[in-house]
């Protein structure tokens, strides 16, 4: 059983650091205005520029909140918020009209979401009950 929970322990660090750093690490060009983010989100979207911090910031509260021990309530709004950014970015490429090759590799991140949500809820119970 131990040698289960080490196991579980481990997984649940390396996706919830994958997907806390990535939402993190992709948040940095919104809050800081990149030409690249304005021109994606507010020029080729259409996006007010005030989302882009907004998003931005939002997003670091959220892979932040992930990555903290403890607070088991912030946690489920962050996965529900970082996972609704990511489906609605997917949407908005596909709304777009971009190719496929643009966007497919959106449905990893989506994954990664699912796959770190799923080892928080595993991890958990595991710690409740042991």
């Amino acid at each position: 059983m131990a040698n289960t929970n080490k196991k579980l322990t481990i997984w649940y660090w390396v996706v919830n650091v994958l997907f806390g750093g990535f939402m993190i690490f992709s948040a940095v060009p919104d809050v800081m205005n990149n030409a690249d983010a304005v021109k994606m989100i507010h020029t080729d979207m259409g996006y007010p520029m005030y989302f882009l911090p907004f998003i931005g910031v939002a997003k670091i509260l959220g892979g932040i909140a992930i990555l903290i021990p403890g607070f088991p309530k912030i946690k489920e709004w962050a996965y529900a918020g970082l996972t609704f950014d990511l489906i609605s970015a997917t949407y908005s490429f596909i709304a777009m009209g971009l190719p496929v090759k643009d966007w497919a590799m959106m449905f990893l991140f989506i994954a990664l979401a699912f796959g770190a949500y799923a080892l928080y809820h595993k991890k958990y119970k595991a710690t409740a009950i042991g």
